[in-house]
């Protein structure tokens, strides 16, 4: 296996001083596995992965010590005149199959949402892309696991890289991941499957002002906004996390809503923090969707109490339906050896 060394530190020994020129060394039709193995420090670069069979691992000790930034929004104005938008905002993009990615922290340091709007870390659209001990930092926005919707609802709402590219279901994992947003931070279509993840709310209002006038709290955000295709049989998975925050008033969070009317999301056997709204989901005001989402839940903690009406509490039966090995493996085996 080939390994390519980078580091941004001049007195260090390296094959390139970007990550950028190292992916750009692999051949694009390349075949064969490659690591690129990314010395402490912070690179600020907009990253294209675009080649497979392509392992990228961070150095230090743990996934704080290399970080992958940037800082494009969806508010910015263009040199057009036109708004930049959500899905060209992203700091790293993958665009091909079999990728892995460790020990790694990836950010959009924009800033806050109320002010920069959407502001994607990672756009991940591949087959068979795992991400191991990964950092995920943003704010709305953070996690785009594509491919994108069939249409958008609003003109160029879709600008961006895959605008026109068919849209092909793939397979994520998410192992032992920390994954912190506020507004639909974790988004997309893919089959994706998050297991030991610890997933934090941010609050966008200050605690002083996190009541509305009824006294109840406002709605901090949403962890989750699934846009599962149509007669794709997964959709999110999230087994053994936690989702904490430190700073959403009690009840101010709900797991997800649908961005697409066919939008699939559970939560097996995880930890849900106080900020977590009692109904568990929001529907978005789309009360046509309650017939064709599939919102699941299995022995969380705590239990639900007053879940909304069209969420559902799997059977044990079911709940075998949603191992990693029956939502991953595939046709191909991925991941079984």
């Amino acid at each position: 296996m080939k390994t390519i060394y980078v580091s941004n530190q001049k007195n260090t020994a390296a094959d390139f001083r970007t990550v950028t020129d190292a992916i750009s060394s692999i051949p694009v039709s390349n075949t064969e596995p490659v690591t690129i193995s990314i010395a402490p420090g912070i690179y600020h670069e907009k990253l294209t992965i675009d080649r497979p069979y392509l392992t990228l691992i961070g150095g230090g000790a743990d996934s704080c010590e290399t970080v992958l930034t940037y800082d494009d929004y969806a508010l910015e104005l263009m040199p057009d005149g036109m708004k930049r938008g959500t899905f060209r905002s992203y700091s790293v993009f993958i665009d091909t199959h079999d990728v892995t990615l460790k020990n790694l922290t990836i950010e959009n340091a924009s800033g806050d949402s109320a002010t920069h709007g959407q502001a994607i870390a990672l756009y991940a659209d591949g087959d068979r892309l795992f991400f191991d001990h990964i950092r995920l930092l943003g704010h709305q926005d953070t996690l785009f696991t594509g491919p994108l919707p069939p249409k958008e609802k609003e003109p160029n709402g879709f600008i961006g890289p895959k605008q026109f590219a068919p849209r092909i279901n793939g397979r994520q994992y998410y192992k032992d991941c920390y994954i912190c947003g506020d507004v639909d931070f974790i988004f997309g279509s893919a089959t994706a499957y998050f297991e030991h993840c610890t997933i934090e709310s941010l609050a966008r209002f200050k605690k002083e002002d996190s009541l509305g006038p009824d006294g109840n709290a406002k709605i901090q955000g949403y962890v989750t906004a699934a846009s599962t295709a149509e007669g794709q049989k997964y959709g999110y998975v999230f087994s053994e996390c936690r989702l904490i925050s430190s700073d959403c008033t009690d009840a101010s969070v709900y797991l997800g809503r649908p961005w697409r009317e066919f939008a699939k999301t559970i939560f097996l056997h995880c930890e849900f923090g106080p900020h977590i709204h009692p109904e568990r989901f929001h529907d978005w005001n789309k009360k046509e969707a309650h017939d064709t989402i599939f919102y699941a839940e299995y022995e969380n903690v705590p239990a639900p109490l007053t879940p909304a009406s069209f969420v559902t509490e799997l059977t044990p039966d079911l709940e075998k339906e949603y191992t990693k090995s029956a939502v991953l493996s595939g046709t191909d085996g991925w991941l079984l050896d």
